[in-house]
């Protein structure tokens, strides 16, 4: 098995799964997740393993995803994810279960209005479960950078959620 055979093994789903969240569409997160291997096939030969293999293909992905949107500004940002990114409930009250996907739906749209890097940063960290380190590296950054913009997107999250609820009251 070739070098990139096993990149594509180990980190399909990932890179998939990221792309996927950013751009909410399967059918573009697939197109562009194998323009990311085709950059890493292009791109191994001078690869030098500074940082994780994954790290390195997030940041092809990551920069393949802002290509497209500069190549296509006429799409604004998204509103929610789909459905099929909200996590599963097992077997929940409907009642809860309704709640439970009004509030996820909310917490998507708020996601999905902060600025960047915040937006990525909090994406990267939680849906794609990069640590710290992964994130920095990604961006180009320090992990102290990631850690610090995953906690100011996320506090700024806790208030926008806070100030709705106050309008609700």
């Amino acid at each position: 098995m070739t070098e990139l055979e096993q990149l594509y093994s180990a980190y399909f789903s990932d890179v998939y799964g990221y792309l996927k969240r950013l751009t909410g569409d399967g059918h573009l997160a697939g197109e562009l997740t194998s323009d990311t291997f085709f950059r890493a096939m292009q791109g191994l030969p001078t690869y030098r393993e500074q940082g994780s293999a994954r790290g390195w293909l997030f940041r092809i992905a990551k920069n393949l995803y802002l290509d497209h949107r500069r190549r296509n500004r006429r799409l604004q940002p998204l509103e929610a994810l789909p459905e099929s990114a909200l996590p599963p409930d097992p077997a929940p009250d409907p009642a809860q279960a309704a709640q439970h996907a009004d509030e996820a739906l909310r917490l998507h749209r708020l996601v999905h209005r902060l600025p960047e890097p915040g937006k990525e940063v909090f994406l990267l960290r939680v849906y794609g479960e990069l640590s710290f380190a992964q994130i920095g590296a990604v961006f180009g950054k320090t992990a102290n950078w990631a850690c610090v913009t995953y906690h100011r997107a996320r506090q700024k999250l806790r208030e926008e959620m806070e100030a709705q609820d106050e309008e609700k009251l």
